[in-house]
């Protein structure tokens, strides 16, 4: 256990992030998985522009690395583009 209070208050600052952290993730990845199942170039396209402004803020805030975003976003941009 912490002894010190800037730890106590650094582990209530840590928890609160996760949280934080694991609900964009997961919002992120319901929003991919959405955008894979659109069978339609006119649904998938809005659905696009969200998802990638959804990975390019959790990049920039260190949730997940900058080179799965980019990767993310090439291979969904190139499965909007296949669709009719």
């Amino acid at each position: 256990m912490a002894n010190h209070k800037s730890s106590l208050k650094r582990i209530r600052a840590n928890a609160a992030k996760r949280l934080r952290n694991r609900y964009q993730a997961k919002t992120t990845r319901n929003a991919i998985k959405k955008l894979r199942g659109s069978t339609t170039k006119a649904d998938a396209t809005p659905l696009l522009a969200k998802v990638i402004s959804m990975l390019d803020r959790l990049a920039k805030k260190n949730v997940i690395h900058k080179n799965k975003a980019s990767n993310n976003k090439s291979k969904l941009t190139k499965f909007v583009n296949n669709l009719k």
